[in-house]
């Protein structure tokens, strides 16, 4: 074999080892998490970021980037097979990372931002949800047995259906069922049809009915069920002190009856008191029995219905003796897999903290539902109500002493475990942090498959 036949050979088979190497590399676990990361990641000042970075991988920070270090445990050799890498923060801002093979071909770039500290009083305490909408909503048809003994349906056959929203009649502005009977009544005995602003998901649109005399109730009426405001109990997930701004419940509002999200206006939150539980079983979700206290007496307003729950502010502090002062909250990328507790009553007012395990962190790079899967461990809350159940939704999730997110749905089949999101997005949600431009479109939460809404 000549010289140049060994040199070609040996650099033939050096080529096929780092091919080799870069392809296993690809097909282990480390190839996914790294390239699982999202694109952007949010690290808090005061918080530390690890990777564990595998050889042929190495981590830098953009020369052009100031807010953020990448430190390595100074022991380890440059070419060693594995280390662990901190990101940590320096100063407020903006830095890239760059994750890189063999530190020459790029494999993903994440984009840190570094936010100032954030201290929140953790919720728990049971609230209850009045939400009156803008106009009244559509919730059903009733047929209409006429003078001469005939069925009709005037609304339904100008093409109002369930779902819409019924925002002005002739140009009067409505705010209750009961107004929008008297109307249509009013209308119907002067022998004038009416005019009605109806809302859609795609817009606004116009629609003429002419009432009809019902020969059951003897006044006019048009042939639909409506229903101007909705009610229910949930948990408070957070506040913070200085502002008074609060975000709750963790998931969107939506009408029972239309399964479409609710418009809060004149919405308001009161306190509750559980007097009994429903307990939840494998199929059949169980239930917090709750009861307004003071129905009169407003604890907060409601600004805001979003798929990450509703927020607005506080009329007056809330106590919460398990947390008596105010906790940082952890980013998405602080959790870790494991022990937590999560914040809730389930006898009176009385908030209890009970274990409950992080089984899965989806981390996200834009804001979506079920950031993470968890499971009640604590026996005292699965005695008492079979595990997550209804009215649960908003219980702050505390890990290692630091506010991470909120329960949201529970599992159908399995009563003890559900769904959390993160801080992240009930705080941008809230204003408390700014908000990100979401390049996917946002997906309402319903019921479906094995989730049930709170």
């Amino acid at each position: 074999m000549t010289r140049f036949n060994r040199l070609f050979n040996s650099r033939l088979i050096g080529a096929m080892l780092i091919i080799s190497a870069i392809f296993a590399f690809c097909l282990s676990p480390q190839f996914r998490n790294i390239y699982g990361l999202p694109l952007q990641i949010r690290i808090i000042e005061g918080e530390t970021a690890l990777f564990d970075v595998n050889f042929p991988l190495t981590v830098t920070v953009r020369h052009d980037s100031e807010s953020i270090r990448v430190k390595t445990p100074e022991f380890l050799p440059t070419m060693a097979l594995s280390r662990s890498v901190s990101l940590q923060p320096i100063k407020l801002g903006q830095s890239t990372v760059e994750f890189k093979l063999f530190g020459i071909i790029p494999f993903r770039s994440v984009q840190v931002d570094v936010l100032p500290p954030i201290r929140l009083i953790p919720g728990g305490h049971s609230i209850g949800v009045v939400l009156r909408s803008q106009g009244v909503i559509v919730v059903g048809n009733s047929p209409i047995l006429t003078m001469q003994g005939q069925y009709t349906t005037p609304a339904k056959d100008a093409g109002i259906v369930v779902g819409d929203v019924i925002i002005s009649i002739n140009g009067i502005a409505v705010q209750s069922d009961a107004q929008v009977a008297e109307v249509i009544d009013e209308s119907g005995k002067n022998n004038r049809n009416i005019d009605i602003l109806l809302k859609r998901t795609e817009g606004q649109q116009h629609v003429t009915v002419s009432p009809v005399l019902c020969n059951d109730t003897k006044r006019y009426r048009i042939g639909l069920f409506v229903r101007d405001s909705a009610a229910g109990v949930g948990t408070l997930s957070f506040y913070e002190p200085g502002s008074k701004t609060y975000g709750a419940l963790g998931h969107i509002i939506t009408d029972s009856d239309t399964n479409q999200p609710i418009d809060c206006d004149q919405g308001k939150i009161v306190l509750a008191t559980v007097s009994g539980i429903q307990h939840g079983k494998r199929g059949h979700p169980g239930e917090k029995i709750g009861i307004f206290i003071e129905e009169d007496q407003l604890l907060g307003n409601i600004r805001k219905n979003t798929p990450f729950g509703i927020y607005g502010e506080l009329n007056k502090k809330l106590v919460n003796e398990e947390y008596p002062e105010s906790i940082p909250v952890a980013s998405m990328s602080q959790i870790q897999v494991g022990p937590a507790e999560m914040l809730t009553v389930v006898d009176d007012q009385t908030i209890d903290k009970f274990n409950i395990e992080i089984q899965k962190i989806n981390l996200q790079e834009f804001p979506e539902s079920k950031g993470l899967v968890i499971k009640v461990t604590d026996q005292r809350l699965i005695e008492k109500t079979g595990g997550i159940v209804q009215g649960m939704s908003g219980s702050p999730i505390i890990q290692n002493g630091k506010l991470v997110g909120a329960v949201t749905h529970v599992f159908v089949h399995d009563p003890t475990s559900g769904y959390g999101c993160f801080i992240d997005w009930m705080l941008m949600e809230s204003g408390i942090i700014p908000k990100k431009d979401r390049q996917s479109a946002r997906k309402l939460f319903s019921f479906s498959g094995s989730i049930f809404y709170l």
